[in-house]
């Protein structure tokens, strides 16, 4: 058998289960309520539903496994830029979809950072996830506490660079295993005191490949922090009246 089987056959399990609910789940019948589910509630489910699929694809370290997990992730960043847009467009916005939408990129963000931790060749070290996940979870509640008071915190212009710096990160860094995987296939020599022998784009490129993940992680828990930072002192009159 291929190296690739497991990772094909996790995706045959997963994607059949998945193309059943979403499609016929709205079927009608005398046991059974309808759920009403649109178009935009539906890709903010299927993002939800995409990220066990992500982590266990990111556990395999062949390259068919790292380019489906890059495939699958830039599925779920469109499924992120257009469920609430077309919620709105269509003047379908619903409580589910108000819940649901935020909570999904902060699920499929965290567990794709929390995995990258896992990953020793990334030298991405444990604190910069931290500071990412407790930034989410406290500007979360704030916006709870700011609903129960009558407030709408609306984004803002540091916290649309936050998740865009996030979404090219990862992005970034599953190109990076991607490549990483093909050196290995290859029989591609990373090792620094290689990298510094030779000259041209194989020097360049392995120093990426070495460095560039932690420095992506470093720029996004800058801008992450930055932001949650902003959002605290906009709206600490929330917190200490």
């Amino acid at each position: 058998m291929d190296d690739y089987e497991p990772s094909r056959s996790i995706l045959i399990y997963f994607l059949f289960p998945i193309s059943y609910f979403l499609f016929l789940n709205g079927r009608n019948d005398e046991h059974r309520p309808i759920i009403i589910m649109n178009l935009a509630n539906k890709l903010t489910l299927t993002r939800i539903i995409l990220i066990p699929i992500i982590i266990i694809l990111l556990a395999q370290e062949d390259i068919y496994a790292r380019f489906a997990t890059l495939v699958i992730f830039i599925i779920a960043a469109i499924t992120d830029l257009y469920d609430g847009m077309l919620a709105r467009r269509e003047k379908k916005v619903t409580n589910w979809g108000k819940l649901m939408d935020p909570l999904a990129d902060k699920l499929l963000t965290s567990a794709i950072f929390i995995s990258f931790v896992g990953m020793p060749q990334l030298h991405i070290p444990a604190w910069m996830v931290f500071l990412i996940i407790t930034r989410e979870f406290l500007i979360t509640g704030l916006r709870m506490l700011a609903i129960s008071e009558g407030t709408v915190i609306a984004a803002s212009g540091g916290g649309k660079i936050k998740t865009t710096s996030q979404m090219v990160a990862i992005i970034a860094i599953l190109l990076i295993l991607l490549v990483r995987s093909y050196c290995q296939q290859a029989s591609c020599d990373l090792a620094p005191a290689i990298m510094l022998a030779k000259d041209g784009w194989y020097w360049y490129l392995a120093w990426t490949l070495e460095l560039g993940p932690h420095l992506l992680m470093l720029i996004t828990t800058l801008l992450t922090v930055l932001s949650g930072v902003s959002y605290l002192l906009k709206y600490k009159k929330l917190i200490w009246p």
